[in-house]
């Protein structure tokens, strides 16, 4: 019976209706399906598997086929259906009492969030698809976003983060097999490295999947058994990943599956121990809610963040904080907060050069002309906030040109340099000047076709737009919406 993925004998069992209604709606006959199960199990290495039409009526009849038979009809009904079909959907086992796909209040235990990751990883790799993933959740904003995320800062329980299953006498070599050695896990991490540096070259479109890939494989070896500091060391990589993940799908669009990532990024930092990561990865969440017009959530995240690490995080942290700080007020119109924080982002930042420990790879991306694009975009929000005010684009334009400047400088952060050449076009529209604001959005243009972020097509389409509406009549404006249309298609796909 194992060999056909049977299950045991259940006395009470009774017709499988979710599964019947899945296969009735689905148009397969018994041994189609039969067949395509056989060949998924055969690209698994699953070669024991020999599925016929008795054992599909078998399942449909009641009966709880082994693993990988439930994940595999998993997989064939999602891709059926172009929406993701769990395996509770299908009856196979029963739903255990964790939160939705849409939800973000999950457990805080180890192998939950393995379990999790693991799960939500397979499923955006089979669905990754514009929208496929994104329709079957929902963000969340508001106390149903910050009140799961404060218990960031609950202490775990002292009990083991992953139970060690026991290890049989006759194999010993099973259990050295799965450990990782410390060169392999130099490779995992630099491998992650390598994924960051590709994102801020390319943006989030070109390598997405990749990363969502190497996530998912970095959950399969969380789930072998592990020494603790292995087990640490592969959360940490887990949530470096996961925050990726979904700093990439919130660039190509993605924003219900770009918060998702970055809360299931959240609780592996946990497990990892690391606070200065949870508290980059909720600036993310944080810069997301600002970007979505919940800079009140953005700023309870940036708190919780600061309040998190404020023991534990370099200056260089510290002061991305602040100025994540400083744009979450200037998006609620709070002027005198804004300039606070950007004053406490220079001065903490000014100690970064004096800080004695190396700074995580994470956080590096948080330059000079980083801290003037993220001051410079606080005043220039403000600006907005505030009417259109020509005062805080005066104090935004120096920052932005700077820079602009040292972006213009820089290979490695070719989406950061189109941001601020976005943003700098912007301010010299909030001064009248639409000559100046077209030459920039122009130079911004350029920068967008070399790299894939929905994020940079969005601002710019959206400051062009701006730009026609104020300014139609002046042959720059008019040279520079042609251009647009030509260059920038609103027909990119996300990946």
């Amino acid at each position: 019976m194992g060999g056909n993925g049977g299950g045991g004998t259940n006395a009470e069992k009774r017709p499988n209706e979710l599964l019947g209604s899945w296969f009735v709606r689905s148009g397969w006959s018994k041994g189609e399906l039969a067949r395509q199960v056989n060949r998924r199990a055969r690209q698994l290495g699953a070669n024991h598997i020999s599925t016929d039409t008795s054992r599909v009526r078998r399942w449909l009849d009641g009966e709880n086929p082994r693993e990988p038979i439930p994940r595999i009809l998993s997989e064939l009904f999602s891709e059926r259906f172009g929406c993701v079909v769990s395996i509770e959907d299908l009856g196979l086992r029963t739903a255990r009492p964790a939160p939705s796909a849409s939800g973000v209040d999950m457990p805080w235990t180890g192998p939950q969030t393995v379990a999790l990751l693991s799960e939500f990883s397979r499923s955006d790799l089979m669905l990754a698809r514009r929208g496929f993933l994104g329709t079957s959740l929902a963000l969340s904003a508001g106390p149903a976003l910050i009140e799961p995320m404060q218990r960031w800062l609950v202490p775990a329980p002292s009990s083991p983060r992953l139970p060690t299953p026991p290890e049989p006498q006759s194999a010993p070599a099973a259990r050295a097999r799965g450990r990782l050695s410390r060169p392999e896990l130099d490779l995992l991490e630099s491998t992650t490295v390598m994924f960051r540096q590709w994102d801020a070259q390319c943006g989030g479109g070109l390598r997405r999947k990749a990363v969502v890939g190497q996530l998912h494989e970095v959950t399969d070896l969380l789930q072998e058994p592990q020494p603790e500091a292995t087990t640490r060391k592969l959360f940490k990589v887990a949530a470096e990943l996961a925050e990726l993940a979904g700093w990439m799908s919130y660039d190509v669009g993605l924003q219900p599956t770009a918060q998702k990532y970055f809360v299931l990024a959240l609780h592996a930092a946990k497990e990892a121990g690391d606070r200065p990561l949870g508290s980059y990865i909720l600036s993310s969440m944080s810069r997301q809610m600002i970007h979505l017009g919940r800079p009140d959530d953005a700023l309870e995240l940036i708190h919780l963040a600061q309040y998190g690490s404020r023991d534990c995080a370099s200056p260089r942290t510290q002061a991305m904080l602040y100025a994540m700080e400083a744009r979450a007020y200037a998006n609620m119109g709070q002027p005198g907060k804004t300039k606070r924080a950007v004053r406490m982002a220079e001065d903490v930042f000014a100690d970064a050069e004096d800080w004695d420990e190396p700074d995580p790879d994470w956080i590096r991306f948080f330059s000079e002309a980083e801290l003037y694009g993220e001051n410079s975009h606080a005043y220039r929000d403000l600006a907005y906030v505030a009417g259109r005010s020509p005062t805080y684009a005066s104090l935004a334009e120096p920052l932005m040109r700077r820079a602009v400047e040292l972006f213009a400088q820089d290979c490695e952060h070719q989406r950061s340099y189109a941001l601020n050449l976005i943003g700098m076009a912007s301010v010299h529209l909030l001064q009248r000047e639409p000559e100046q604001s077209a030459d920039y959005a122009g130079q911004a243009m350029r920068v967008a076709q070399k790299i894939r972020s929905e994020r940079v097509n969005t601002r710019i389409r959206k400051t062009v737009d701006t730009a026609a509406r104020d300014f139609g009549d002046l042959a720059e404006v008019v040279d520079l919406t042609d251009k647009l249309a030509a260059e920038l298609p609103e027909t990119a796909e996300a990946v």
